[in-house]
């Protein structure tokens, strides 16, 4: 076997983990998660995606590679007035509509229907946020913040994946010398916490609906894209039902959804691999065994993310968010003919507007939808 399958799996899952830690954070304070929480919210991601990748790629014999919704996560870190019970009911039934996506084609043709600008708008509204709170860190800590800025920028030219894992991993070596950093925590094995669910309507239109759409729109779709363009053409409702079953089972445990990943995909099935593609899905059982890894130690990296200086979380969080938000500024204007809708639906989801205790997200899909439809109406 070719070292490159092993190096590739390993690759993905260190950039993918460390690079967006800062993000299950953020997500996990906006909802009020203890610090046993956060951790039984990491490792139950990190079993679900263990599991994932090693049964979809060693079933489908392709590189299968699964992800938490790191948009999805945005979402919900951008979120204000949720319970972490609320969040958890929110997940769950986030995890049946992904079973039923999976299970009923019709479903995920709908959601493909969903016009692309209206639906990257209203993701890079949710992403905005953390950029510009990523800049307002600088006046909180300038010596520590902008060399950091610095070296992610100047390092993203040679190797964009490992830019914003070399931030956080030199920030924190950086706070640590400095005394910005107290003490580190003692190394402890990670524990699972069941959360109890509380279900309520509005956690459910301003937290489920658009954590399913944003995961599903922005995650899934692209991920088989990726797997497309590497030449892999697998039935997506299998792999959208299995990454569902998972999100429902761990969702107790705290854990957010669960989907098939997208850049950490594309470092796993190119021919930088291996020259044969049917060799690939070898990288599924690396990148598991790797998560496996991350889930046994899953509060002891809790642990030191909480005592890190707080402008240093805010920064790699929005850092690690750049990319995407540049992305679905471009595709989300990309046709002329729908800049306005998905202008609204940006504008919209990035004021923060809660309108009947549901959240902006919605209301931003909502108006872009609206815009787009009188668009239509006038040209007919």
């Amino acid at each position: 076997m070719r070292i490159s399958i092993p190096l590739s799996a390993f690759v993905a899952a260190i950039v993918g983990f460390g690079g967006t830690l800062a993000i299950v954070i953020a997500a996990a304070k906006a909802v009020g998660a203890t610090q046993i929480e956060t951790a039984s919210w990491v490792t139950a991601l990190c079993l679900a995606m263990a599991i994932e990748s090693l049964w979809l790629s060693w079933r489908t014999k392709m590189p299968i590679i699964t992800a938490w919704s790191t948009p999805g996560l945005a979402l919900i870190a951008a979120s204000s007035g949720f319970s972490m019970g609320e969040a958890v009911g929110a997940f769950i039934v986030t995890g049946i509509l992904l079973i039923a996506t999976g299970l009923f084609k019709p479903l995920t043709r709908l959601i493909a229907r969903i016009p692309a600008s209206v639906a990257s708008g209203m993701l890079a509204g949710i992403l905005v946020s953390f950029a510009t709170n990523a800049v307002k860190a600088i006046p909180v800590d300038p010596w520590l913040i902008l060399p950091l800025i610095a070296a992610f920028f100047v390092i993203r030219l040679f190797n964009p994946a490992l830019s914003v894992l070399a931030v956080l991993v030199g920030g924190g070596l950086a706070a640590f010398l400095t005394g910005r950093v107290g003490g580190l925590p003692t190394p402890e094995l990670s524990t699972l916490t069941l959360v109890a669910p509380h279900f309520s309507v509005t956690a459910l239109i301003g937290l489920a609906l658009p954590l399913y759409l944003v995961t599903m729109a922005s995650q899934n779709l692209s991920g088989l894209a990726v797997l497309r363009a590497a030449g892999y053409h697998p039935e997506p409702g299998p792999l959208i039902g299995v990454t569902g079953l998972f999100s429902l089972l761990t969702a107790p445990l705290g854990a957010s959804t669960t989907n098939l990943a997208a850049i950490s995909a594309a470092i796993c099935t190119g021919p930088d691999v291996h020259p044969d593609p049917a060799e690939r899905w070898k990288t599924g059982p690396f990148y598991a065994l790797a998560y496996l890894v991350f889930a046994l130690f899953g509060a002891s990296l809790v642990a030191i993310f909480a005592v890190l200086p707080q402008s240093l979380i805010v920064l790699v969080a929005g850092l690690a968010l750049m990319a995407p938000l540049a992305n679905a500024l471009s595709i989300a204007l990309k046709e002329e003919g729908e800049r306005m809708a998905a202008t609204v639906t940006f504008a919209a989801t990035a004021s923060g507007l809660t309108l009947f205790g549901v959240g902006a997200a919605f209301w931003g899909l909502v108006a872009g939808l609206i815009v787009l439809f009188l668009e239509m109406l006038k040209k007919r």
